[in-house]
C-alpha cells in the first residue's frame, strides 16, 4: 500500500491533475465526505487527509509514504528524514511582512528598533530579521495574523500573501517580500527503499506533469 498525504483546500485541489498524470484518481470529495483516508481507483494508493502543517511529521514518522506540503511547512518543520525530489510549481504564493498603513516601516528598521513581530512561522521570521541585523520579539500565533497591528499586539506580521487583498482590506501593507513559496513533494526515506518502483512511478509521473506545465 502506498499513502499519500494531502491537505484540504488548494494543494489538494492543485495535486489533482499531478495524480491524474501519475493514473491516480481520488474516489471521493474531501469536502463532502468526513472520511480520513480516501480510495483511489488504484486498490494499492490511498490518500490521507492532515492538517498542511502535519503532513512533513507524517511522512517523516512513517504514517505516509509521501505528501505534498509548502515550502513554508517544510521550513518551519525543518524536513528532518525528508527526501524533496520536486518543487511541484503548485500552491504558489509568498511570504511577506506587512504593517499597518501608517506605520514607518523603513524608519524603525534603520533606527534599530526592536519590534514586535506575530507570525505562525516563527523560524522563517527569526532568520529574515537575524540576516537584517533587526532585533525582533516573535509573538506566535495561529490564525487572524492581520488583526494583531490593528489592536497593537505586534508593530509587523510575517505571513503568506497570495493576492494581498486581505492585507488591503485591514488596512495593512506589504513592505518587504522574504520568499517565493510553493508546494514540494515530501518523501519517506525508508518508503523510498522499500517501495522504490511504485513511489519512483509517482515521482516520475509528477516530474513529467511539472515540466509540462
Amino acid at each position: 500500500m502506498i499513502t499519500l498525504a494531502l491537505s484540504k483546500g488548494r494543494i489538494f485541489d492543485e495535486t489533482l491533475p499531478l495524480l491524474k498524470a501519475a493514473g491516480i484518481a481520488v474516489l471521493e470529495d474531501p469536502d463532502k465526505s468526513r472520511k480520513l483516508i480516501l480510495a483511489t481507483n488504484r486498490p494499492e494508493v490511498r490518500v490521507v487527509l492532515v492538517r498542511a502543517t502535519d503532513v512533513p511529521t507524517y511522512v517523516e514518522y512513517g504514517g505516509a509514504d509521501l505528501g505534498v506540503t509548502g515550502k513554508d511547512t517544510l521550513i518551519e518543520h525543518g524536513g528532518h528524514g525528508l527526501y524533496q525530489p520536486l518543487d511541484l510549481r503548485i500552491a504558489k504564493c509568498r511570504m511577506s511582512v506587512a504593517v499597518r498603513a501608517d506605520f514607518d516601516y523603513a524608519r524603525a528598521v534603520r533606527q534599530g528598533s526592536r519590534l514586535k513581530v506575530a507570525t505562525k512561522y516563527t523560524a522563517i521570521a527569526r532568520e529574515f530579521f537575524a540576516d537584517k541585523g533587526v532585533h525582533v520579539d516573535l509573538i506566535k500565533l495561529y490564525g487572524s495574523m492581520e488583526l494583531a497591528p490593528l489592536t497593537g499586539l505586534a508593530d509587523a506580521i510575517v505571513d503568506l500573501v497570495s493576492t494581498g487583498s486581505t492585507l488591503k482590506a485591514n488596512q495593512l501593507v506589504e513592505v518587504e517580500r522574504i520568499m517565493d513559496i510553493s508546494s514540494r513533494l515530501v518523501v519517506n526515506q525508508a518508503a523510498l527503499k522499500l517501495k522504490q518502483a511504485p513511489i519512483r512511478a509517482i515521482i516520475d509521473a509528477f516530474a513529467g506533469a511539472v515540466a509540462n506545465d
